[in-house]
């Protein structure tokens, strides 16, 4: 039959596509939009293209960004357009690029700004490339083979992604070899997670060490450019001198959360930020609680912080609070006031307020108590630690500089007066330091080398050098990076424990949220968190990232990493009658058909098996090509198809109960053009093991932008973002991987935390300046049931989506001594961590 003609003005855009250097096809396909075809067609029109004799290439490029660029204005389309035509963009990326940056950024463009975000003039050598992928597999959490694809990926987040991509991809897989042996070999005995954690024997007893990883995240752009270790200016030399007595010049960080609620996604930057420069460079990571507010903070918050550090991968050097210092702080507030740089105040909230310009921002005026005589701010001071005053009625401020340009200097409280039980110290204080007050006195305590925070806090390192300097002690250096917001969620506390409270979320640790307790139990491994916020790399700039390149990163981690079962989500049973009643085969099939090292798992093969609902249709149709009416499919791994020969359905509800097919075993069989999942009836083995529940999570949001919804965010709730299926099933082998998988991390999680506490035992000792006494004894210890949890049993369910196991879930063969398989009482629930991708429909 003939091909059907095109309209008149589709061959005559055809035929003009033609004339610039497309092929007939592609020529065609540009003329199937007509939006993107009237682009196409106004750039040909609008820079003469017809007579510039371009190549193939060039004429694609174009069509590209007719597709890409359509909503760019003229201007910005023409500068992409002449960039193509000088041969700057060369690549369907590079063109992808340029139309993100120029929809950013409206002309006029700063050329060597564009250039470098879109790879223009990117020359990289052979050997250069080489030596750059082999430094970032050494320096990353990688643990084998089975990360190849993330590491590729983490890579095409750097400026590499403009090197040849077969390059890349060689490269890569010459470090992995060196790293690992080669592929298909045996795993490596001891894994390798510590390579980001603050206790890495290695860097932390030799900076040597590390300064083989010559270039990573660490050594480049923002935390590449920070001071070395004393370089930051004091007051006197003197304090330089003992701060690098105290240290003996490494590295000094620390992660310094306010345990009010438990920690989100974006605090997993903080943590790869601080945990992890520390480590690049052989040093250690203080974990200080920032308790200055005990109306907020409550027990399970501290305990849940360390635990959620401890599970991304990395051990405090030291554990330390805000609170061991309130006695050394409580000195330095008096100091100050003797210093006459600080005084109390009676104002209230709005005196205050109107003093700095009110609503109108006009002029300053200083308090009517700042000019008081310092032994009666004294004094004022002892009675609001004595408790004389109520909130409210007495506070002590800092007497900065009421002229400067920066609200972080119009006198910021120090103290306040707060009638709450602490959680550490009791009664003991009516007073409380501010975070203003406490934050850089306990960094200087603790000989802080590099304070690191988000750029929030940019005004603040004015008041933090202040206060330094004017009670003269060490002065850390303050410098701030982009933090990290996913679109599509919500992670304000406040917000979070709205959800909480008023049922829209079952907890904190609700699969739908994005706090790192959630995600864990979600069945997210904390690999690929430090993978994903490895590759959006650390600079000035706020990291707005939508929540489905999140998971794409997540779905990368686990596609190397995870062994796949065969799984039927929504069961039906099939009858295979041409077996006889008793068949049996056993089969044996690999868990990655890529990575040999997760070995293999047999599963039974009967008469009576069961396929997903969705891999049938009682009407046939040209586009589909499961199992349907006289249709014949492959069973993935099975040695023969199967073929339909008829089926039942339920009179009440008009469903399909039963299918009859006939096995394909006999002479030769019909030639399937599609493979489906399936799992056996034989119970002596236990097959298939039945899933009580399957809980699918979709978006929480129906937004990327929850915040923005009328009259609140909740009205952008989506009501569908849990479906539970209960009745799924799953291959036998699933109970011999389950029991392996926890088994191997409890042992893991034994001897991280033997290692942690005898680094800890060796750090302990006295800080330089106000060390902390340590009396009580609530502070969260490392212990390895930190470590474990049933998310650790993480598969791909074959065509399915990848899974993990639910904390709820009941499994009674996780106890030492138990044999793999169902017992009674067991209830087993499955988190769905993230679909698969796109392609998911292609055999495995």
């Amino acid at each position: 039959m003939a091909p059907k003609a095109d309209a008149p003005e589709t061959a005559e855009l055809i035929d003009l596509f033609k004339k610039i250097g497309l092929t007939q096809s592609k020529a065609a396909e540009a003329a199937k939009s007509p939006k993107s075809a009237t682009t196409l067609k106004g750039i040909i029109e609008s820079h003469d293209l017809v007579n510039k004799n371009l190549d193939e290439k060039q004429a694609v490029l174009l069509a590209t960004l007719a597709v890409q660029g359509s909503k760019l204005g003229d201007a910005e389309r023409s500068y992409a357009v002449s960039a193509i035509l000088d041969g700057k963009l060369k690549t369907t990326d590079q063109v992808a690029e340029a139309v993100k940056y120029l929809d950013a950024h409206p002309l006029p463009v700063d050329p060597v700004d564009f250039n470098k975000s879109t790879g223009v003039g990117f020359s990289i050598t052979a050997e250069e490339l080489v030596a750059r992928v082999r430094d970032y597999v050494a320096s990353s959490a990688y643990t084998g083979w089975n990360n190849l694809g993330a590491a590729i990926g983490g890579l095409k987040g750097t400026d590499l992604r403009w090197a040849n991509a077969l390059e890349l991809k060689n490269a890569v897989e010459s470090a992995f070899t060196e790293k690992f042996g080669a592929k298909g070999a045996a795993k490596p005995k001891a894994k390798e997670p510590k390579k980001e954690t603050a206790q890495s024997s290695a860097a932390a007893s030799d900076p040597a060490a590390s300064a083989s990883s010559s270039r990573s995240v660490f050594s480049e752009g923002f935390l590449g450019h920070l001071h070395k270790v004393g370089e930051n200016p004091q007051i006197h030399p003197r304090l330089r001198e003992q701060h690098l007595a105290a240290t003996k010049g490494i590295v000094h960080t620390r992660f310094p959360p306010e345990p009010n609620g438990f920690l989100h996604i974006g605090h997993s930057k903080a943590i790869f930020v601080n945990f992890g420069y520390a480590a690049y460079h052989g040093g250690h990571c203080y974990l200080r609680f920032d308790d200055t507010n005990p109306e907020a903070e409550e027990g399970r918050y501290f305990e849940s912080i360390l635990e959620t550090v401890r599970w991304l991968g990395y051990e405090p050097w030291k554990i330390t609070y805000s609170s061991d210092y309130f006695d050394k702080l409580y000195e330095l507030a008096v100091e100050l006031i003797r210093r006459d740089k600080g005084y109390v105040c009676h104002c209230t909230a709005e005196e205050i307020f109107a003093n700095r310009g009110g609503e109108e921002r006009g002029p300053r005026k200083a308090c009517v108590h700042r000019t008081r005589p310092v032994e009666e701010s004294l004094a004022e001071f002892e009675k609001m630690k004595s408790g004389a005053y109520q909130p409210g009625q007495a506070i002590l401020r800092m007497k900065q500089d009421l002229e400067s340009g920066n609200t972080m200097m119009w006198d910021l409280v120090a103290y306040r007066v707060l009638n709450s039980p602490h959680h550490r110290t009791h009664d003991k204080w009516k007073i409380y330091p501010t975070y203003d007050f406490t934050h850089c006195l306990c960094d200087s305590f603790e000989n802080i080398t590099h304070s690191l925070c988000t750029t929030e806090f940019i005004a603040s390192r004015e008041s933090y050098e202040w206060l330094c300097d004017a009670l003269e002690v060490y002065k850390p250096r303050q410098s701030e990076y982009g933090r990290l917001n996913l679109t599509g969620t919500i992670m304000s506390k406040r917000k979070i424990l709205q959800l909480v409270k008023e049922g829209y979320v079952h907890d904190w640790d609700d699969p739908r949220l994005y706090t790192l307790i959630a995600l864990r139990r979600r069945g997210v491994p904390p690999g690929a968190i430090l993978s994903f916020v490895s590759t959006l790399g650390v600079s000035t700039a706020a990291s707005n990232i939508q929540a489905v390149r999140f998971e794409q990163t997540i779905r990368q981690y686990l596609e190397g990493s995870v062994s796949r079962l065969l799984m039927v989500l929504r069961p039906v049973k099939v009858t295979i009658e041409n077996l006889p009643e008793d068949f049996l085969l056993w089969l044996e099939k690999p868990l990655h058909s890529k990575v040999p090292e997760l070995g293999s798992s047999k599963v039974p093969l009967t008469r009576t098996i069961y396929i997903d609902a969705d891999d049938f249709r009682s009407e046939d149709s040209k586009d589909y090509f499961r199992l349907a009416p006289g249709k014949t499919v492959g069973l993935f791994q099975a040695p023969w198809p199967i073929t339909h020969v008829s089926h039942k359905t339920d009179p009440a509800t008009g469903q399909v109960v039963e299918i009859i097919c006939l096995a394909e075993n006999e002479g030769t069989p019909k030639k399937p053009k599609a493979y489906i999942q399936w799992v056996a009836e034989h119970r002596p083995s236990g097959s298939p093991v039945l899933v009580d529940e399957t809980r699918i999570f979709h978006q929480l949001f129906k937004s990327d932008n929850p915040s923005a919804a009328v009259p609140d965010f909740k009205a952008d709730i989506n009501q569908d973002s849990l479906e539970v299926v209960k009745g799924a099933m799953v291959e036998v082998g699933f109970w011999a991987l389950a029991k392996k998988a926890y088994a191997d991390a409890k042992a893991e999680g034994k001897k991280r935390t033997e290692e942690a506490l005898k680094v800890s035992a060796e750090a302990a000792g006295p800080v330089v300046q106000g060390a902390p006494t340590h009396e009580h004894d609530d502070t969260p210890k490392a212990t390895s049931e930190q470590l474990i949890g049933k998310e650790v049993i993480r598969f791909q369910g074959l065509r399915v989506a990848f899974f993990a196991v639910d904390k709820e879930a009941k499994l009674a063969c996780l106890e030492d001594g138990v044999e793999a398989g169902r017992h009674d009482g067991d209830y087993l629930v499955l988190n769905r961590i993230v679909s698969l991708k796109e392609d998911s429909g292609k055999a495995a």
